[in-house]
């Protein structure tokens, strides 16, 4: 597969937290980013880091870099106010973002 991938990290003060990010992720959100121009979509959680804070990352691949930026332009504004909301600075938690190409590597596409 190539296109873009985007990933959101989430680094989360407690367990609690944790699973109502991940619920919120599951129960509507990721369907969103998909309903607004991703392939897939997949969420992960992260081993615990050495501090013991829970983390959790977001992987969504677009097929292009056009359609990636489509999306941050005409719905990411509308979706992204609720991860802020979960697990923000107001939380006790922080999001990191990070975008890419895929296409390396072994493997069938």
């Amino acid at each position: 597969m190539t296109g873009i991938c985007y990933m959101v990290t989430a680094t989360l003060p407690s367990e609690a937290v944790a699973e109502e990010y991940v619920a919120w992720l599951r129960d509507g959100h990721v369907a969103q980013v998909i309903a607004g121009g991703a392939r897939t979509g997949m969420i992960v959680r992260l081993d615990v880091e050495a501090g013991g804070l829970a983390r959790v990352m977001t992987q969504y691949v677009f097929a292009s870099r056009t359609a990636f930026d489509q999306y941050v332009r005409q719905h990411a504004p509308a979706l992204g106010g609720g991860g802020l909301r979960r697990c923000g600075a107001e939380t006790g938690g922080r999001l990191g973002g990070a975008v890419g190409e895929v296409g390396w590597g072994g493997g069938v596409e």
